[in-house]
């Protein structure tokens, strides 16, 4: 059976306080491990009005600490911010709240602008692959060899370090460590990164200490209701963002009625209507026979849904639908 895990990427919503939004994070969590899902991921971004967790490490502290069986983690934590050593400890940290079920994903992107990267104080992704190499080696030190400089706490098992990307570079840093990878199929399925990715993955995967075979999983943008017109609906806000982030404008999602009766130029409903070419959007049945298609075409283990939509509630109904449709129970 095809996993299901979760990605909550902290959409600000208009008319919604941010402090409710980052708060709904830790709720729906609870929710997701009802449903039987496997993972809750938490992205970072910086700077940005629309994206607003900015601190996945705590949100998942948070969310641990609430919940029992559902693993929890970040999607990813952006290295180039950060000193290998602080984030080994930090999840060294939150392995020893929550043993056994932390997930510890990095990412190469700097999650926000320029001006963000600067005042975050590390701009290090020329980088990224050797630092990778030694947050692994901080990770899994275990304390029987003579070192000058370590992470602590000790602790008897470490988080499970991810790879995300949306390009074969990840990918082949994955296969050489021989680590799980998730693909963000959720901007773009059609690019052809996405087959070029998987593949080399799969083909230079170097088991080790770290994994013995390949594990895969895919992040993908999918939104289910009672109808096709009612999913379209509920789109509305998630096409109207893309819209603003052409037009260089910023923030929350608006209502879906709001979307809805907007006026669009031919181009901006063109581009709305390819952002739906590479998401899974519509009744239920025909989003779960998609999904599955997908995970089978590149022998995906796991789909990490994410959904944005203006009505939280909406959000709920849509996870429920996909995981009953897939068969996926607590």
């Amino acid at each position: 059976m095809i996993a299901l895990s979760y990605l909550d990427q902290s959409p600000a919503i208009e008319g919604i306080a941010h402090e409710h939004v980052i708060r709904d994070a830790v709720s729906f969590a609870r929710t997701c491990e009802a449903m039987g899902f496997k993972r809750y991921w938490l992205a970072e971004h910086h700077n940005g009005s629309a994206n607003i967790g900015t601190a996945p490490e705590i949100l998942a502290a948070a969310i641990a600490a609430v919940t029992e069986r559902l693993r929890v983690g970040t999607a990813g934590v952006l290295l180039s911010h950060y000193a290998p050593l602080k984030v080994a400890e930090q999840f060294r940290i939150l392995e020893s709240l929550a043993p056994g079920r932390i997930d510890l994903g990095l990412g190469r992107s700097p999650g926000g602008s320029d001006a963000a990267a600067v005042a975050l104080g590390r701009q290090g992704q020329a980088t990224f692959d050797a630092d990778v190499e030694a947050l692994l080696r901080f990770l899994h030190d275990d304390g029987t060899e003579q070192r000058d400089l370590r992470a602590y706490p000790v602790v008897s098992r470490v988080p499970e370090p991810w790879l995300l990307s949306s390009s074969p570079r990840g990918a082949a840093l994955a296969a050489r460590l021989g680590l799980p990878y998730c693909f963000n199929a959720s901007h773009d399925l059609n690019h052809g990164l996405l087959d070029e990715a998987v593949a080399r993955y799969f083909s230079d995967f170097t088991p080790g200490p770290l994994g013995d075979r390949p594990h895969l999983s895919l992040n993908v943008f999918a939104l289910a209701a009672d109808s096709a017109e009612e999913a379209r609906f509920l789109y509305g806000p998630r096409g109207h963002w893309r819209v603003r982030l052409d037009r260089k404008e910023r923030g929350g999602m608006v209502s879906p009625d709001l979307a809805a009766g907007l006026a669009y130029s031919a181009a901006e409903r063109e581009r709305i209507e390819r952002t739906l070419d590479y998401s899974f959007v519509g009744e239920t049945g025909d989003v779960a026979q998609r999904l599955t298609t997908l995970a089978r075409r590149f022998d995906a283990a796991e789909l990490v849904l994410t959904t944005w939509v203006h009505d939280r509630a909406a959000r709920h109904r849509s996870c429920a639908l996909i995981g009953a449709a897939m068969g996926v129970s607590a």
